[in-house]
């Protein structure tokens, strides 16, 4: 593991449980990460891994249940007053739906300066103006869409509007909870590329949750897989791509469609079996085995820790080897 001083986010055993009828839905269960100064780490796996979950906990969107967030060392989910209003200028989120995450009844301008107010970064309205129109350049609209209400744009401008909101407060890092899954396919990579040049320009780190494997791996240094609540594999993006060691992330970066149409029809799928468990009652052992065939006894039985394989690259899995 690199030195302490690397990291910009550090998460220990993070737990996020919530209440379930007369059970206990284990969201996110003993998942432990970092992140360093200016990279992106993409997080993956099927609906209901915990992924989403997962981003708002280290956000301190929702209390954790156990475990920590360390954000430049100090723990997020132990701030209080001005400690806790200087993490949320430097820690910000692009949400999965720009239909859902911009109040319709605000304009766009009233959108963007509503952080600037609330941390007082700028104190005339004439500031606050040009900054608002800058922002919108910055994100690829025309400043005077500033006037104009969120229901009179597209689903990628409006994308856009939530970037240049969570610009607004200058932040350090972003927690991007799949940005791109409400999008037209033809509009996905413009709003990645974007996020790409802002990343570039201010120096930003990111949390890129997603479930599009092919566009994690153009976007992300390092990938996350989770499954069910837990950490399955986490290396570099290309040595994800390159050599997957847990089956779960075999199957799929086996699902990936290739362009080439002769290729897709010659490649392999990976199927898995079963049905995915509920969160609310998780199997014994690997959660995975029940939909795994190479699975055995052990496998059933016994949890699998994360294991380090190589250089950086952790696997969590009885049967990986090198």
């Amino acid at each position: 593991m690199p030195e302490r001083n690397e990291y910009l986010l550090e998460v220990k055993g993070l737990k996020k449980y919530f209440k379930a009828g007369k059970g206990t839905l284990k969201a996110v269960d003993d998942v432990s990460f970092y992140i360093r100064p200016g990279e992106t780490l993409g997080v993956v796996g099927e609906s209901g891994c915990g992924k989403t979950t997962c981003g708002r906990t280290v956000l301190g969107l929702y209390d954790s249940t156990d475990g920590q967030v360390l954000y430049r060392g100090e723990d997020v989910h132990q701030m209080k007053g001005k400690e806790r209003q200087n993490f949320t200028k430097h820690a910000q989120i692009i949400f999965q739906d720009p239909y859902a995450s911009l109040d319709p009844k605000m304009k766009v301008y009233n959108i963007i300066a509503e952080g600037i107010r609330a941390h007082g970064l700028l104190k005339s309205e004439k500031e606050i103006r040009e900054r608002v129109e800058e922002l919108l350049v910055t994100v690829g609209l025309d400043k005077q869409y500033a006037e104009r209400f969120v229901h009179e744009f597209s689903g990628g401008q409006r994308q856009r509007i939530g970037i240049a909101r969570a610009l607004a407060v200058e932040p350090e890092f972003i927690v991007c909870d799949e940005p791109i899954s409400a999008l037209d396919v033809s509009i996905q990579a413009q709003i990645v590329n974007l996020l790409g040049r802002l990343q570039k320009e201010k120096g930003l780190t990111y949390m890129f949750i997603a479930h599009d494997l092919s566009m994690v791996k153009y976007i992300s240094d390092r990938v996350m897989v989770m499954y069910l609540g837990k950490v399955v594999e986490i290396t570099a993006s290309d040595q994800l791509y390159e050599n997957p060691m847990h089956p779960y992330t075999k199957a799929l970066l086996s699902a990936i469609p290739i362009p080439d149409p002769k290729m897709e029809e010659g490649k392999e799928r990976i199927k898995m079996g079963g049905d995915i468990p509920s969160p609310v009652d998780p199997p014994e052992g690997c959660r995975f085995h029940n939909r795994c065939k190479y699975a055995t006894e052990k496998c059933r039985t016994e949890e699998p820790k994360l294991r380090l394989f190589g250089k950086d690259h952790y696997v969590a899995c009885h049967m990986a080897k090198e």
